[in-house]
């Protein structure tokens, strides 16, 4: 078959395949992700989060700190109790 046969039935010469656009729109996502991956790594080594504290700043008041905390912890901790456990809770009298 030659050429001049290909061009008078209609049918195209084959074309390479990095002329058709929707070839590099389906390189250009996974690219794209690879160079976002590389710039957040960059990004997490270069500028890490700071430590915040979490202990109480004054030492004198951790011990005051920590029952003001268990204090306010006490409904979460006995739903959670409850949750596991499927015992519902005493109600504890406060002397």
């Amino acid at each position: 078959m030659n050429t001049n046969t290909l061009m008078s039935s209609g049918a195209l010469p084959a074309k390479p395949w990095w002329s058709f656009g929707m070839v590099w729109l389906i390189i250009a996502g996974p690219a794209i992700v690879v160079v976002a991956a590389f710039i957040t790594l960059y990004l997490a080594i270069t500028i890490p989060d700071p430590v915040l504290p979490t202990e109480a700043l004054n030492p004198r008041n951790a011990i005051e700190n920590q029952s003001k905390l268990e204090e306010a912890m006490a409904p979460a901790m006995q739903a959670r109790n409850h949750a596991a456990t499927g015992v519902v809770p005493q109600k504890q009298d406060k002397k």
